[in-house]
């Protein structure tokens, strides 16, 4: 039988003490070891196939070397899973794995799950959800350390990784407005939720910006049934595009909360006659790319940065666990910049005097106020619209838009 490779094997082979060794291969920090020699160290720990025995190192360290990640759906979704990917990649960087576990909502489910999770002695847990909302972190979770993903919390110690909603719903406005654009729309779902509040601050700002005046007529929201499944999104965006779209005074662009509720307003627009970018301009949110580019023309839109909050969350996680009971500061609710996604769906418009696209600028933050992110609710009211939509006129041809 082979004799197993032992750490004074690594030691004897890079010409260091076991000690050097246990420094570099646990990756210890504070510890002053050359470049070089944590080279020769892991060269050698390579050329003699010695694997450390990650049982003994997590009871001599305290620690399991893995994380949790309790999600409601994320794992049955190519979109968002990419939150998965980017926190399995920052774990397996720092040589942890990732325990996934989807709950598919099932509140029973994730209590066993959480209670398995914990049996286990993960170092921490990753709380994520499906779409950006406020939630509740469970009693079993406070005395663990923990960040939730996509998700807040009401109580501002617990430490969050979210999407800056307000910054894309400005950056998707300003593609608009400087393609010359100024009558603009938005399309929303009634569901009050960050995401919602967000996006319509985003709106309002950068309407300001270039001196409109918020008018809440162009803002029409509808119920998605089922709510947050492809179809409900869609057929709630075609009714909703259909409102703006049939008014007196139509918008020339539209801006949709998500982009499938895009998908229902191309619908709607091609029953009407109207041609995209052509007649009307349509930019969305989220950049699911079997949506974006399965339409004529492709959707642009504005990307959540799934795969960035799957890193970002792992790494507020480990400055947790390394240092346990840090009281909670700036940096642990984190808004991470939604990028815009350029494509084919915006062109220039006939209601702001531009004529052609302006020079590029960058999209920048809009200003905003300093301190946490707020989870608390700021847009209230029922469905319908925000603001009194005008019913629509008699069946007739698609209205030319006026200045």
């Amino acid at each position: 039988m082979a004799r197993r490779i032992g750490i004074k094997d690594v030691a004897a082979a890079a010409g260091v003490s076991t000690a050097t060794v246990s420094h570099v291969l646990n990756r210890v920090e504070g510890k002053r070891i050359s470049e070089e020699t944590r080279q020769r160290v892991w060269k050698a720990a390579g050329e003699l196939g010695y694997a450390p025995n990650g049982l003994a190192r997590g009871l001599r360290m305290q620690r399991s070397q893995t994380i949790g990640f309790v999600s409601d759906e994320i794992a049955t979704t190519p979109h968002a899973g990419r939150m998965i990917l980017g926190a399995q990649e920052a774990a397996a960087a720092e040589g942890l794995v990732l325990l996934l576990v989807n709950t598919s909502g099932d509140a029973e489910l994730e209590r066993a799950s959480i209670d398995m999770l914990l049996q286990r002695r993960v170092d921490g847990v990753l709380y994520a959800a499906m779409y950006h909302r406020t939630v509740e972190l469970p009693d079993a979770l406070r005395a663990t350390p923990t960040v939730l993903l996509d998700a807040g919390s009401a109580d501002p110690a617990v430490p969050s990784v979210v999407p800056d909603e307000v910054q894309g719903g400005y950056a998707a406005v300003r593609e608009l407005t400087d393609h010359g654009h100024r009558r603009i729309g938005m399309i929303v779902q009634t569901v009050d939720l960050p995401a919602r509040q967000g996006r319509l601050e985003g709106y309002r700002r950068a309407l300001a910006e270039v001196g409109v005046v918020y008018d809440p007529s162009l803002v029409a929201a509808e119920t998605a049934v089922p709510f947050n499944t492809v179809g409900g999104d869609v057929e709630a965006g075609y009714r909703a595009a259909r409102r703006l779209l049939t008014t007196e005074r139509r918008p020339t662009a539209l801006f949709c909360f998500n982009d499938r509720m895009a998908a229902g307003a191309y619908r709607a627009a091609a029953e009407l006659g109207l041609t995209i970018p052509g007649d009307l301009s349509v930019i969305g949110f989220d950049n699911q790319e079997l949506v974006c580019e399965s339409v004529h023309p492709q959707l642009s839109t504005v990307q959540l940065p799934h795969y960035e909050m799957g890193a970002r969350a792992v790494a507020q996680l480990l400055a947790l666990t390394k240092s346990p009971g840090r009281p909670p500061g700036p940096g642990m609710n984190e808004l991470l910049p939604c990028p815009l996604v350029a494509r084919a769906s915006v062109a220039g418009g006939g209601g702001g005097g531009a004529r052609g696209r302006p020079p590029a600028r960058p999209h920048a933050r809009p200003p905003r106020e300093r301190g946490v992110y707020s989870y608390v609710s700021r847009v209230r009211g029922g469905g319908g619209a925000l603001g009194a939509a005008p019913p629509p006129p008699p069946p007739r041809g698609p209205p030319h838009p006026t200045p």
